[in-house]
């Protein structure tokens, strides 16, 4: 690898925009500028792109073209659902049909803000809100969530993958049990989009969230899908724009970049390059044979193939990501969305409400951009940096015969 090179592993956070994604985009940001509404044929050319990207996407998640709402991205996607669920309740019917009377959500404490901020939100306002719990390996209690839905539930709302730790919740036996009861469902599927194979089509899933730049698309760009057995009102009402679902002008170039990211990330899992996941592991497994006290959030569970969130004893998470920094490794605490806060990560603290993991662990989330160079550097650094990390904490000789 070149000197001065940065070593990018953050890919939960966002991802390298591929070059095949930035040459479609171009054009559209240049040459074909028309407002894909107007009727005049100039304007066909950015209607017609749309269409494909909207094709691309649907060959990716496994589903119909018809069932996907272009928005801004994750949080839209997210807060849609929740409104429109909420909405349904108010008057007094479901999206699937005839539903008793109730202003009830169920979650889980491990969501990513653009689910649990609204919900707590909505929580103050009176609305009553169920957060599910996790055990110290982040897995959900399947019996636990059948067990929260009641009369008057209006959505459940489940992440695919956790974020911070890459830990996969049972999506479609937790929807298979929502189906039975007639409630909603809706998955936050952003981090594990791209990540694991998808097949919508068939499934007992209502509505699942994502967005492009987690799967080298481009960022302000996301999707909502909604199953066709599902009514769906918007929650930016506009021109009409997407069948009447979603309104606003279309952001077209970014369209075009997240059908074209959606039909990459489709033919590399179709091809079943596995590198991913023996990068991670491989990482991994020479940190924790290096680095005593070292531990992985998460470890029990079912995991995203390029996510490890990693626990080290003796250190504070805001001074090791400053090092690994100043060595051009990026990495994260957490979610990106917290990073500033000086709040702990909410994710592991539900994990282990008694343990200091939130507070002294680092995420490292890898790409199908990183090369072998760019692992092993990081595989040196790392260590290097806990072990200088423990060291200037340690009380000195006479410190400690004081």
């Amino acid at each position: 690898m070149a000197e001065g090179e940065i070593i990018y592993l953050d890919n939960n956070a966002t991802t390298q925009l591929d070059p095949a994604v930035i040459e479609e985009m171009l054009p559209f940001l240049t040459k074909y500028y028309g407002n894909p509404s107007s009727g005049y044929g100039f304007a066909a050319t950015a209607r017609k792109a749309i269409n494909l990207a909207r094709e691309r996407l649907a060959a990716f998640l496994g589903c119909e073209p018809t069932e996907i709402v272009f928005t801004s991205g994750g949080t839209e996607s997210n807060n849609a659902v929740i409104n429109l669920a909420l909405q349904l309740e108010a008057r007094g019917k479901s999206a699937t049909g005839p539903i008793r009377g109730g202003q009830h959500l169920v979650t889980s404490a491990v969501e990513h803000s653009a689910v649990l901020r609204p919900c707590q939100d909505l929580a103050k306002r009176g609305c009553d809100v169920t957060f599910l719990s996790v055990d110290r390996h982040g897995n959900l209690d399947v019996a636990e969530l059948e067990g929260a839905i009641r009369p008057g539930t209006a959505l459940v709302s489940i992440m695919w993958a956790n974020n911070e730790t890459g830990v996969i919740f049972p999506i479609e036996k937790i929807a298979e049990i929502c189906r039975e009861k007639r409630v909603l469902f809706h998955t936050d599927a952003v981090q594990a989009t791209g990540k694991i194979p998808m097949r919508l089509r068939d499934s007992p899933i209502n509505f699942l969230s994502l967005s492009a730049h987690k799967f080298h698309g481009p960022k302000g760009v996301g999707a909502l899908y909604v199953s066709p057995q599902t009514r769906f009102s918007p929650l930016i009402a506009g021109g009409g724009q997407e069948n009447g679902r979603r309104g606003g002008t279309e952001n077209v170039a970014s369209i075009v970049g997240l059908g074209k990211a959606a039909e990459l990330a489709l033919k590399y899992l179709a091809e079943g390059k596995g590198n991913i996941r023996s990068v991670r592991d491989r990482f991994e497994k020479s940190v924790l044979e290096a680095v005593s006290g070292a531990s992985v959030n998460g470890a029990g569970a079912t995991r995203l193939p390029n996510t490890s969130s990693l626990s080290f004893e003796g250190i504070e998470s805001p001074s090791a990501l400053l090092l690994l920094d100043r060595q051009l490794i990026c990495c994260s605490a957490g979610s990106a969305c917290r990073t500033g806060s000086q709040e702990a990560s909410h994710v592991l603290r539900a994990m282990n409400p008694s343990s200091d993991d939130a507070r002294r662990s680092l995420r490292f989330s890898f790409g199908r951009f990183n090369t072998d160079a760019q692992i092993d550097r990081a595989i040196e650094v790392v260590p290097k940096v806990i072990d200088k990390l423990r060291q200037s904490a340690a009380p000195t000789p006479v410190a400690a015969a004081l």
